[in-house]
């Protein structure tokens, strides 16, 4: 009868090299987001007469309205302008923080399966 041993050997993961590649991660994940933190991306709409800014994370920093969009008999358009212009700009983002994201967390697998533990 074989003995069941609770020892990692047998091609189990060596735990400590699983630690640093987890700790290595961990950091350049931290970095990652604070570079997202301080990047700044634009978006626009009607043809650049609406203009936003936001941070990587998404947060709104500006909103640029070209006096041309302004007409006072027809608010709508000017509305529809902000928040396409807003969307576009947090699109940006998105896009930059999969950019930034993507490769570390890709390998993660959405959880801690990239770290080679069984069964994650």
């Amino acid at each position: 009868m074989a003995s069941r041993g609770g020892g990692f050997g047998g091609g189990q993961p060596n735990m400590q090299q699983l630690m640093k590649q987890a700790q290595k991660m961990q950091q350049q994940l931290e970095s990652a987001q604070a570079e997202l933190a301080v990047t700044e991306v634009t978006g626009s709409a009607g043809g650049g007469l609406v203009t936003a800014t936001v941070l990587g994370s998404g947060e709104l920093l500006a909103l640029t309205i070209d006096p041309k969009a302004i007409d006072p008999d027809d608010v709508e358009t000017l509305q529809d302008l902000v928040v396409a212009a807003v969307r576009d700009a947090n699109r940006a983002a998105t896009e930059l923080a999969n950019e930034k994201m993507g490769p570390l967390t890709a390998g993660m697998g959405g959880g801690l399966g990239g770290l080679g533990l069984p069964g994650l």
